[in-house]
């Protein structure tokens, strides 16, 4: 059991039958009233997004999720392929629970798999992968003055905004969190 006056962001709590994720809290102490916190929860299981509210001291339980190092084999038609690079087991993921992952995965990118119990949440991604431009329009010599943007679309199929020198064949880095540019690599 955690107490909810020490929630971090990424902390994982078991509430309402659910897995959640801490995305985002705030501590509240307004003039007439209890003191409370209010935070944005991320279902492990769903994906989907909640916003709840806790008295303050409210106890929690904290979930233990295990992260195994896997490596991205191969799409198997709406089932993705993870081996565990010790001892070479393979579980399937189907796209529908990794959706939002599966624009940054490119074959034998290592990630993390989130375990409970056994069941497997999802992956969680590093905070930054190096991807190919495969489509963007051309940079016109003189565009940079102002600093602007244009879509660019990368290997696996994401579209990002980047600077107009960028051009097709660059590698860029790529912050998963935001899907937004980082650099060139």
């Amino acid at each position: 059991m955690t107490s909810v006056n020490d929630f971090r962001t990424g902390l994982t709590i078991e509430v309402d039958n659910g897995i959640w994720r801490v995305i985002d809290f705030q501590h509240v102490k307004p003039g007439k009233g209890a003191a409370f916190v209010r935070s944005k929860l991320r279902n492990l299981r769903t994906g989907a997004i909640q916003e709840k509210t806790f008295r303050a001291g409210e106890k929690v339980a904290k979930a233990q999720i295990d992260n195994r190092k896997m490596q991205y084999l191969y799409a198997n038609g709406d089932q993705h392929v993870f081996m565990d690079q010790e001892s070479y087991e393979q579980i399937e993921l189907p796209a529908t629970s990794i959706e939002y992952e599966l624009k940054f995965l490119k074959e034998n990118m290592d990630v993390h798999i989130m375990l409970y119990h056994g069941e497997s949440l999802g992956v969680e991604l590093p905070n930054t992968v190096e991807l190919e431009v495969t489509d963007t329009e051309p940079g016109i010599k003189g565009d940079t003055a102002s600093g602007g943007t244009k879509p660019a679309t990368v290997e696996t199929g994401l579209t990002v905004q980047v600077p107009f020198f960028v051009n097709i064949g660059d590698r860029l880095i790529i912050n998963t969190v935001e899907a937004s540019y980082v650099s060139r690599a």
